[in-house]
């Protein structure tokens, strides 16, 4: 599967007044439509010096999406995937080692000066779970 490059909006998107607002401030909000969260996150990246932006959604589905939407615009390794176990914290079953392997990269990559990506996308549910801290 081919993925189409559009970094060439993001000179467009980070001149965005609406985002260049957000910019320095502790706390924002900016009501955006669903169509055009991948634009508006992608162009508060490129706008911004903070790397990365860490973004919550509520699905596996939504993350993945948005995760792929914005690999599309601020090109190859720049949007991470941080998913959940997709077991429940008491079952005697182990995570896939796709996704143990996908949240260890995530967290290397943290770990790693100069080596993050500019958003890490999780659904809300992987925020909570544990990490152990020497795993990065």
């Amino acid at each position: 599967m081919s993925v189409t490059d559009l970094r060439g909006l993001l000179p467009a998107l980070a001149a965005e007044p609406a985002l260049a607002s957000l910019l320095g401030r502790r706390e924002a909000a900016l009501a955006v439509p669903e169509a055009a969260r991948a634009p508006a996150l992608a162009g508060l990246s490129a706008a911004s010096d903070r790397r990365p932006i860490l973004v919550a959604v509520p699905t596996r589905t939504e993350a993945e999406r948005l995760e792929a939407d914005l690999a599309a615009i601020l090109g190859p390794g720049e949007a991470e995937l941080f998913p959940a176990w997709e077991t429940l914290p008491l079952e005697r079953v182990s995570p896939t080692t796709e996704t143990m392997g996908r949240r260890l990269r995530v967290l290397h990559r943290l770990g790693r000066a100069g080596s993050a990506p500019a958003v890490v996308v999780a659904q809300a549910r992987a925020l909570t779970q544990g990490v152990d801290p020497s795993a990065a």
